[in-house]
């Protein structure tokens, strides 16, 4: 217990209360992470989507090596998540802006990741950019049952389709606990918040039903949703359309906990624009997860992973996130996101 208490400390994630806790077995934590990795290509020319602006001949001279060091960036980043429990990497972390099943196979076969043998779920979705999502997971940690994507229908102001991502939802075992993950990518704010705000109000609507469908047919399910939506948590797709609220607010059974909104409340962002920092990276969980019983994972924090190596360290963008490119140019760095994490907790 000893050794716990120093780890968590050494961490900064707040100590559990001790009356919460009934001394009579080991505590368990799981680590849960989102990144949003920027464009995360191979080099290869693919006549189906529009990627040929990332190959060694286009506009982004996406070479071989460029690929390599993004590589190695997001497996170090991947890595470094883990040290905030001292662990190798995270349990469970969603991705987005992914091109394809083979760049998350590279990612995962990096020699900073090989060991903790993630595996993949992946499905290419719809997206002109032929960018998706991704789940990674320890085998140790979860073990998945289900796995399916469902479309975001969108059209244009001509009626023609708006082709964008699928979320993914994952069921399975967090240990011996039925959960359901849901990796979300909506809609982009291209041509200005307002203009765009209904795709993300259906991209909401989407993950509504979806947890309305999982909560009839496996009400024992806990669920946590995970993405980049592309709006803070105080925007109307997050906590009218969502409900997903502070922990204050979420008092309801059927209600959603975002354990972001303090965080962005102080001033917290994953992700800069302009002298703004934005919280577009998010979490939201069932309420079961607040409910502190001593053999079920419950919330215990959440925060956003940005080391010094992920922000600039000079110049009027001194602090933002180290990007690949920018501004058309290629500056070496790892995401124009930061990621985000939550950790869960149990006594055994």
């Amino acid at each position: 217990m000893s050794i716990l208490i120093s780890l968590l400390f050494a961490c900064q994630i707040p100590w559990i209360p001790q009356d919460e806790l009934t001394g009579e077995g080991e505590i368990q934590y799981r680590l849960i992470a989102f990144y949003n990795v920027e464009n995360l290509f191979d080099i290869r020319r693919d006549s189906s989507i529009l990627d040929m602006d990332r190959t060694p001949a286009g506009k982004d001279k996406w070479t071989l090596e460029r690929y390599q060091l993004k590589i190695a960036h997001l497996a170090e980043v991947i890595s470094g998540l883990g040290s905030i429990l001292d662990k190798k990497g995270p349990d469970i972390i969603g991705l987005c802006e992914v091109e394809n099943y083979d760049v998350l196979n590279d990612l995962i076969s990096h020699p900073l990741l090989r060991e903790i043998q993630y595996r993949i779920i992946h499905y290419n979705s719809p997206d002109e950019r032929g960018i998706d999502v991704a789940l990674l997971y320890r085998e140790d940690s979860f073990f998945p049952v289900s796995f399916k994507s469902r479309r975001l229908l969108l059209y244009n102001l001509d009626g023609e389709r708006d082709y964008t991502r699928d979320v993914l939802i994952v069921g399975g075992w967090l240990d011996d606990e039925a959960v359901h993950f849901l990796v979300n990518h909506w809609p982009s704010r291209s041509g200005g918040k307002a203009r765009s705000n209904e795709n993300r109000l259906r991209a909401a609507r989407l993950n509504l039903g979806m947890i309305d469908s999982i909560r009839r047919s496996h009400p024992d399910s806990g669920i946590i949703g995970m993405g980049d939506f592309n709006d803070n948590p105080d925007d109307d797709s997050m906590y009218k359309v969502l409900k997903a609220k502070s922990k204050g607010e979420a008092k309801s059974n059927t209600s959603l906990f975002n354990p972001m909104i303090r965080i962005f409340r102080k001033g917290g962002g994953s992700l800069a624009y302009r002298n703004r920092w934005s919280l577009f990276d998010q979490f939201y969980l069932g309420t079961t997860y607040l409910e502190r019983q001593r053999t079920q994972w419950t919330y215990l924090t959440a925060g956003i992973f940005s080391p010094d190596y992920l922000r600039l360290s000079r110049g009027p963008y001194k602090g933002y996130p180290f990007r690949t490119y920018a501004g058309g140019r290629y500056n070496g760095g790892y995401s124009d996101h930061f990621p985000v994490y939550l950790v869960l907790f149990k006594e055994d």
